[in-house]
């Protein structure tokens, strides 16, 4: 009962750390008294409110803001603070370190804006040891902040210089921080993986960007180079024998070039003609009229020549004649031919002939009416020796069968050549005759030439070979 009525008698207190409250009773008379019996050690930077020596009263408020530990490395030392501070740039400036805007800070490992709060507070350890108490008061957890000074580099790109600041620690950093781009072909110096150090001087040597074709191909680089060829060589683009480059490959590089590489090749080629032979023909008295022999075969020559084409991409350009001969002459062919006459007869359905030549011959038929001229035209059924056209006329070639020859032709009976026709060439004629509608003649038959023989040069001794029978 005692504990009870001591219990009761006791003031209720709402205590509140950092805006969390918490409630308990006490017998004590002061603020301080409470955190007293509360065995709660607070800092100098911890604010409490109402003072330490107010009085209580039943109901009273206790408010407790508890400092923030701030850990600050920052120009090469190391500063630990409590500080009611919120802002960055408040709790450095409470520690006495001056920021350039080109500064970097890091709270807990990441960026921070100097303009904004510290991360939001969270419990790290209880800090008291009175009963009724338990978990009232813990203590926030301490912030590390880390400061980065930025240094100056001095920076020459295009030949004009410029200052910037970075926090970065290589060169390569500090330049993709300045959103500053580079090519594969561009120049640092120093490299990119070098440290950053106060005052820098870093160069960026700009490549060129060209392009090349070559092969079927466009290449597009940049290049430190300064010639046309020094750049082919870069790339691996050789000019072999003839080969040449548009430009030539000492002309100074200029940005956005174009270079055509032309690859040259030449081609010797022979080529070869057949030489066609000739044939001689040679009179043999001792052979009979219209037979032959061969004496010599004749055989083709062969005229070769060389020929250089030079090509361009693939593509013939110029071609030369550059030598040309005979490989070997043609050899004539000699055939000798008979002249020897001989005066023969023949017995037939129309008598005995006598005759001094016959060979085959292709004959067909005509008349008058079948000879292309209309019966009113006055040369209607008149022949070439000026006779009428009628059976036993026929129509011969005079470079076979002379003119006004006599003829037999088995199967039709004699005849007088006495007629020509456009189509009445070598082994052709066409026999006469009377109807206006001859009999259809087209078969090859033997043609007689009957006596009397004529004089040596009137005869033709070797004959057309065409046409020729199947």
């Amino acid at each position: 009962m005692l504990a009870v009525g001591y219990y009761a008698s006791a003031v209720p207190v709402t205590l509140t750390v950092d805006g969390l409250p918490r409630y308990v009773r006490t017998h004590q008379t002061s603020v301080e008294g409470v955190l007293r019996e509360a065995d709660i050690r607070l800092h100098p930077q911890d604010l409490v409110a109402p003072p330490l020596n107010t009085p209580l009263v039943a109901g009273s408020t206790i408010r407790i803001q508890l400092a923030r530990p701030v850990t600050i490395e920052a120009d090469g030392r190391s500063v630990e603070l409590r500080t009611q501070r919120r802002r960055v740039a408040d709790v450095l400036a409470e520690a006495g370190i001056h920021v350039k805007p080109s500064d970097e800070v890091l709270v807990d490992g990441q960026v921070w804006n100097l303009d904004a709060d510290l991360p939001q507070a969270m419990a790290s350890q209880a800090i008291h040891r009175g009963p009724g108490l338990a978990n009232a008061l813990n203590a926030p957890a301490p912030v590390r902040i880390v400061l980065h000074r930025a240094v100056s580099v001095i920076l020459t790109d295009g030949g004009i210089p410029v200052t910037f600041y970075t926090t970065q620690p290589t060169v390569g950093e500090a330049l993709l921080a300045q959103d500053i781009s580079l090519y594969l072909g561009d120049r640092v110096t120093p490299s990119l993986g070098s440290r950053v150090l106060p005052d820098m001087r870093v160069y960026i040597e700009r490549s060129l960007p060209v392009s090349i074709g070559a092969d079927g191909q466009t290449l597009r680089t940049r290049t430190q180079r300064s010639t046309v060829g020094e750049a082919l060589a870069q790339e691996g683009v050789a000019l072999v024998g003839e080969d040449y480059s548009l430009p030539a490959p000492d002309t100074p590089l200029s940005a956005d070039m174009a270079i055509r590489v032309v690859r040259v090749r030449e081609e010797i080629k022979i080529e070869q003609e057949t030489i066609p032979f000739e044939t001689n023909w040679v009179p043999t008295s001792t052979m009979a009229i219209d037979s032959q022999r061969a004496e010599q075969p004749g055989g083709e020559g062969l005229t070769k020549r060389r020929l250089r084409t030079v090509f361009q991409d693939g593509q013939a350009i110029t071609q030369t004649l550059e030598d040309e001969w005979i490989d070997h002459p043609p050899s004539t062919k000699i055939i000798a031919y008979g002249t020897k006459v001989s005066v023969q007869k023949l017995e037939t359905p129309d008598g005995t002939i006598e005759y001094w030549r016959h060979f085959r011959v292709l004959a067909t038929s005509y008349s008058a009416a079948t000879s292309g001229k209309e019966k009113d035209d006055p040369y209607y059924g008149i022949t070439r020796t000026g006779m009428k056209a009628r059976y036993g006329i026929i129509a011969v070639d005079p470079k076979v069968i002379a003119l006004r020859s006599e003829v037999y032709i088995p199967g039709y009976g004699k005849a007088v050549a006495g007629d020509t026709g456009g189509s009445i060439l070598g082994r052709h004629i066409d026999l006469g005759f009377d109807e206006e509608t001859p009999p259809l003649w087209y078969r090859w038959v033997d043609v007689y030439l009957l006596t009397p023989k004529p004089p040596a040069n009137q005869i033709r001794y070797v004959l057309p070979n065409w046409p020729q029978e199947r």
